[in-house]
């Protein structure tokens, strides 16, 4: 029923070309006895705007003596790699989480797939970015990244703040969003280190649930959706594999296409996208539901 990974020693993640120095240096590369797969903590070296929402969880470090370890992916993407993450002060067990590191690829290895309809009525704050997002031009294809990144961030600290099932967001730099490691302990802050904190929850589509289950699975959401729609949003690519089951508890992942429902002149047909992909997932286990009426309830509260 669950994930399990393998815990191989990985290049360490340096940040996009820009972070180093003209001399080369990688200026998170603050001590040579650092192994290759480490780094200091980036949580000081954010502004604060890129911090996860308060009030934060306890199991969030925010010591300047941590270190970040990559432990090893979870997941590959055409757009993103998601690795797991360890960030601990040493000899302090009391200072230990473990994160998902998303990591949005550089312009030479990356291929966006996003349908264009997603970034409809997004909006582009600067005319240089959007320019060049428009050309193609390789500061446009780091710009869409970006832009990627940081509509996934907003989505997470909105909907988190809300009470919404999705992981906590810890920070965002530059292309990396650090976020709440959902597994088999991450949601009660008994994290530990022991090999059973390193199983990552199931996606929705592998588990197959009690009758109970299903329908507490349903409520969770129809509540997630409604929190998106209520502040004008829909996921937009809903799916029973960006949905993990983490015992009783559901985490919606994947957002960064989240789009405005006003805005965008594809939101409700997205939306209704959504509503058909979960209510099929739902009567395949078992759960009267309707597409229709799931639709209907969610526009009344968008509108």
């Amino acid at each position: 029923m669950h994930e399990h990974i393998d815990l191989p020693a990985l290049p360490r993640y340096t940040g996009a070309p820009e972070a180093f120095d003209a001399s080369g240096t990688d200026p998170y590369d603050l001590d040579p006895d650092l192994h290759p797969d480490q780094r200091w903590s980036t949580w000081s070296s954010v502004e604060k705007g890129m911090r996860g929402p308060e009030p934060r969880p306890g199991w969030v470090v925010t010591a300047d003596a941590a270190i970040d370890t990559d432990l090893g992916v979870l997941k590959t993407g055409k757009e993103a790699d998601v690795f797991l993450l360890e960030r601990a002060v040493p000899d302090d067990p009391g200072q230990f989480s473990l994160l998902a590191a998303k990591r949005y690829r550089s312009s030479e290895h990356r291929a966006f797939h996003r349908d264009s309809a997603y970034v409809e009525g997004r909006q582009v704050r600067r005319s240089r970015d959007r320019r060049a997002i428009e050309r193609k031009s390789s500061y446009g294809r780091e710009a869409a990244a970006a832009q990627w990144a940081n509509a996934e961030f907003a989505a997470l600290t909105m909907l988190w703040s809300a009470g919404a099932p999705v992981p906590y967001p810890v920070q965002i730099d530059g292309t990396e969003i650090l976020m709440e490691f959902v597994g088999e302990h991450a949601s009660s802050g008994e994290i530990d280190g022991s090999p059973a904190s390193r199983v990552a929850a199931p996606r929705l589509a592998r588990v197959r649930p009690d009758g109970g289950t299903v329908e507490a699975y349903w409520d969770q959401l129809r509540h997630a959706m409604g929190v998106l729609a209520a502040h004008g949003y829909a996921h937009g690519d809903l799916s029973p594999y960006n949905v993990l089951a983490q015992g009783e508890r559901i985490v919606i992942i994947d957002l960064p296409q989240v789009l405005d429902l006003v805005a965008n002149p594809h939101g409700t047909d997205l939306l209704m996208r959504d509503c058909r992909t979960m209510c099929a997932w739902f009567r395949s286990r078992g759960l009267d539901v309707d597409e229709g009426e799931l639709f209907a309830e969610l526009i009344a509260q968008a509108w």
